[in-house]
């Protein structure tokens, strides 16, 4: 069930709502999912995220530091409409991400002291594909791409 009177904003994150392949674009890693629904009658969106088994043609470097499972907690500032996000995963990471959907553009970001990370991710027109990016940066300068992503739904579930 969804808020009676949701905030408009909100109502952009139902785009996301559904279970989605995430696809890496790292010779030899394998598929994982991502799953987004509604919480608490559509106040937070929930992100929970896994991969069923690491392959061994993955890079070492993965296989080691694979952060699934991850959850994550996205809720909105009614004054801004920006999003904030709680995450944290298995080797026991938990950041905050400020976040903005809008216009088929997803941006998540923060910045902390030596590394800061931001997702940069275009919705496809027919809303079942997003070709994202993460990048980090040590100086909130220089910034360099840390992986692409390819994220496509498999099932769309209702807001």
């Amino acid at each position: 069930m969804i808020m009676e009177r949701r905030h408009p904003a909100l109502a952009r994150l139902d785009a996301l709502v559904g279970r989605w392949t995430v696809q890496p674009k790292v010779p030899g890693v394998g598929t994982a999912w991502t799953e987004f629904t509604w919480q608490d009658e559509g106040a937070y969106l929930h992100q929970v995220s896994d991969i069923d088994a690491m392959p061994d043609t993955a890079p070492q470097a993965w296989r080691e530091n694979a952060p699934f499972p991850t959850t994550a907690l996205i809720g909105l500032d009614d004054s801004t409409e920006q999003f904030t996000m709680l995450y944290a995963d298995a080797r026991g990471v938990h950041r905050v991400y400020q976040m903005t959907f809008a216009d088929g553009e997803w941006r998540i970001w923060r910045d902390a002291p030596g590394f800061n990370q931001r997702f940069i991710g275009t919705l496809s027109p027919d809303g079942d594909t997003v070709e994202a990016r993460w990048e980090m940066s040590k100086d909130g300068v220089t910034w360099d791409v840390d992986f692409e992503l390819t994220y496509t739904r498999i099932v769309p579930t209702s807001p």
